[in-house]
């Protein structure tokens, strides 16, 4: 559940920001209405500017904000045969990929694990933990870098940055709307909005934010499958599935909280904790390669 709460609060916190931003500026008090109604439009716009606000200044500054957290070393000049090793395999993968010459880094864990990100496909960042370089042959350390560039070339951290964008936007809105008419409707307020509505917003954007997480978390697995297929094209079959059952039987743990659906492997779960993972459990992944899906 710490995941999950700090997963949604990187974007909170944004949103936090812009919300007393706008507010200075006197923006908000277009949705007062003066006390008659909601103005829908602006409203929508005002949900609209948070919602995508938090989202994309989050995915603007992921590559500094993943080489903070994890302290991962860009490799500008690689100083071992490892190194080298790195660096032209993720540029032979990355030219086959179709997407430009993603920065290569390394980071201290004794886990296994490695992660992508980065704003657009030829501005990425691809990243191994020290632990997955010890864990694994270079065979399987090849398809996992497979795994993060396919993610690079599907584009998907921009699509869930604007998956999360559009949850964040008719989070805000409906919270609202349902707010004022609480306010209006039960407790009879006539002008402005009493304490009323912000009770009322604040409960039921905690719930819709839950439930439109589940939308999010959803899309973070099924992009795991898109991105195994991906590495197996770029390494081959064989490797992608071998990589996956040293993950499976080897110790993985996972990445910094705010970081936690850009790694290769995930955590584990069964009933409702899985609709709030990010990554599906390896050894359906690994069924989904052998199957050829």
């Amino acid at each position: 559940m710490k995941r999950i709460v700090l997963f949604l609060a990187t974007n909170l916190a944004i949103i936090v920001v812009l919300s007393i931003t706008l507010r200075l500026l006197g923006f908000e008090r277009i949705l007062d209405a003066q006390g008659v109604d909601l103005n829908l439009n602006a409203l929508l716009l005002f949900a609209a500017v948070f919602g995508f606000g938090g989202s994309l200044i989050s995915l603007a500054i992921s590559k500094w904000t993943a080489k903070r957290l994890t302290g991962a070393r860009v490799i500008e000049q690689p100083r071992n045969q490892t190194e080298i090793w790195l660096v032209e395999t993720v540029r032979r993968q990355a030219q086959k990929a179709g997407i430009g010459m993603p920065e290569v880094a390394i980071y201290d864990a004794p886990e296994m694990n490695a992660f992508a990100t980065g704003a657009n496909r030829n501005n990425a960042l691809v990243a191994v933990s020290t632990g997955l370089l010890a864990g694994m042959t270079r065979d399987e350390a090849e398809a996992v870098l497979g795994h993060e560039v396919a993610h690079v070339a599907n584009g998907d951290m921009v699509t869930l940055a604007l998956i999360q964008g559009v949850v964040n936007t008719f989070v805000i809105f409906l919270s609202r709307v349902i707010g004022h008419v609480v306010d209006r409707v039960v407790f009879k307020t006539e002008r402005g909005h009493g304490p009323a509505f912000w009770v009322t917003a604040i409960v039921a954007e905690l719930v819709l934010g839950i439930l439109a997480s589940m939308i999010v978390f959803w899309f973070s697995r099924r992009r795991e499958f898109r991105a195994d297929a991906g590495g197996a094209s770029l390494a081959g079959r064989q490797k992608m599935i071998a990589a996956l059952e040293r993950l499976a039987a080897g110790h993985t743990a996972p990445l910094p909280d705010q970081m936690a659906s850009f790694g290769i492997a995930g955590g584990l779960g069964g009933g409702l904790k899985r609709l709030f993972m990010t990554h599906p459990p390896l050894e359906e992944r690994i069924a989904a390669l052998r199957a050829g899906r």
